[in-house]
């Protein structure tokens, strides 16, 4: 099971090149610990589900500040 976990922890570096915020077209970084991709300029965080980057606006989190 900890391989399970270990595939599903992390993002592909690659992918994470080619990912842009749907909101404002700018880059993401990943947040590790909490698993999301962040935009700081559009102030969201997009959730990583089983490996997968949702990438959607309405499923994002909005960040204080």
């Amino acid at each position: 099971m900890a391989k399970k976990e270990k595939a599903n922890a992390g993002i592909d570096p690659k992918l994470l090149e080619l990912l842009v915020c749907p909101v404002t077209k700018t880059t993401l970084h990943y947040d590790a610990k909490a698993g999301e991709l962040i935009s700081d300029a559009a102030k969201l965080a997009y959730p990583i589900r089983d490996g997968i980057p949702i990438m959607l606006p309405e499923e994002a989190r909005k960040l204080d500040g």
